[in-house]
């Protein structure tokens, strides 16, 4: 008898920790501050209102792993510039808006972080805008003007590729002996001021270390980095640095952790490259229906799933960006910005946005407090918000 009473005394313990973690998960405000399923969603036709069996975020599933606020990425590659780029926002910002049309009782567009928690309020799942790559302002301050009224939150002020008037990571280590100028220029400078005038977030996830430096000389409003990950657990460019973290957190800003399996794990990139050498006849098959490196990246993985999920990093990986973030910052400035449907591969167990809620047991495990989780994974969103916006 008593040797039964052990397994179901163990059982209890398993059954209520997943109620504490459940309901910790569900009532606080889970915000993720970047996700590229409409620019995907412009190439797959799928509607993100649906359950999908593809891709990693729509609207079910968001509701079942208790997402109440998506900031949607509006983003376009290089080979859009002056004269498309600004075009194929606006398209982006179309097809969201599309969606909102069709389902108005499950998701709702907000600007502010009132009208944000009146919406989670009403059960529906909060949309924000944020424009991925300066590019698409087409070094015009009223482009800035015209993206804002349609509710761009921030502006991420360069993708991989620099812009006239600021440069990007990849560009200031890769090029920096061709570029013609590192950091901002007054033009950028510019940008900047009329950024922190409208109360437009200004984020600096993609930006080189020069651009970093200049802007933080001189914005007047806390930034954010909406994906980034640190530099010293995995020396990717795309990474951040201890001395930009700690001048992020002097600002009262927040870097928001990034789940993509290259700026997790530092062996990932070079398993990566040997997968796609093996695989290169299938990609390249991939990407002419596609059109698209990036998606045919992510079939090819889903094709391959059990050969891919073998060089994908653990969960606990993840965790400890978030660990080292939150011991050299503090937990008032870091949060979660996953980049689903940006990337081909996550930490196992990250298969889409329904798998949110294994981030917070395991911050539980790490005896992270209720008001520190609920922090993480969305009031320090809201905290800069309201820096910005001013309601």
């Amino acid at each position: 008898m008593k040797k039964l009473l052990l397994p179901l005394f163990l059982l209890l313990i398993v059954t209520a920790s997943a109620q504490n973690v459940d309901q910790i998960h569900q009532k606080a405000i889970l915000i993720d501050t970047h996700n590229d399923a409409l620019s995907n969603q412009l190439i797959t036709k799928v509607d993100l209102g649906k359950l999908q069996s593809t891709g990693n975020f729509d609207l079910p599933r968001a509701k079942q792993g208790g997402l109440d606020v998506q900031v949607f990425s509006v983003w376009c590659g290089d080979q859009y510039g002056n004269g498309t780029a600004y075009a194929y926002a606006n398209r982006e910002i179309d097809s969201l808006y599309a969606l909102i049309k069709r389902y108005p009782n499950k998701i709702q567009l907000v600007r502010t972080a009132a009208d944000l928690k009146k919406t989670v309020k009403q059960n529906k799942l909060a949309a924000m805008i944020g424009v991925e790559g300066g590019h698409m302002i087409e070094n015009r301050l009223d482009y800035i003007d015209s993206l804002h009224k349609r509710g761009m939150a921030y502006l991420t002020l360069t993708w991989n590729n620099s812009t006239n008037w600021a440069t990007s990571a990849r560009d200031e280590t890769l090029h920096a002996d061709t570029l013609k100028h590192k950091g901002l220029t007054e033009l950028g400078k510019q940008v900047v001021q009329h950024l922190n005038k409208l109360g437009v977030i200004i984020d600096l996830s993609h930006p080189g270390e020069q651009t970093f430096k200049d802007v933080m000389a001189i914005t007047t409003k806390p930034v954010i980095a909406s994906h980034s990950c640190v530099y010293a657990l995995n020396p990717h460019r795309r990474n951040l640095k201890d001395y930009q973290l700690k001048a992020i957190a002097k600002n009262g800003g927040v870097v928001f952790l990034n789940f993509y399996s290259g700026f997790i794990d530092s062996t990932y990139e070079g398993k990566h490259e040997a997968y796609l050498v093996k695989h290169k006849t299938e990609l390249d098959s991939l990407i002419k229906i596609y059109n698209d490196y990036d998606l045919a990246s992510i079939r090819l993985n889903v094709i391959n799933k059990t050969e891919a999920d073998q060089f994908r990093p653990p969960l606990s990986m993840l965790v400890k960006h978030i660990d080292y973030m939150v011991k050299l910052m503090g937990a008032d400035h870091v949060g979660i910005g996953s980049d689903f449907d940006g990337a081909e591969s996550y930490p196992l167990g990250l298969d889409s946005v329904t798998d949110y809620p294994k981030i917070t047991a395991e911050l539980l495990k790490l005896n992270y407090s209720r008001k520190d989780i609920d922090k993480i994974l969305g009031g320090n969103f809201i905290r800069v918000l309201k820096a910005n916006v001013g309601k």
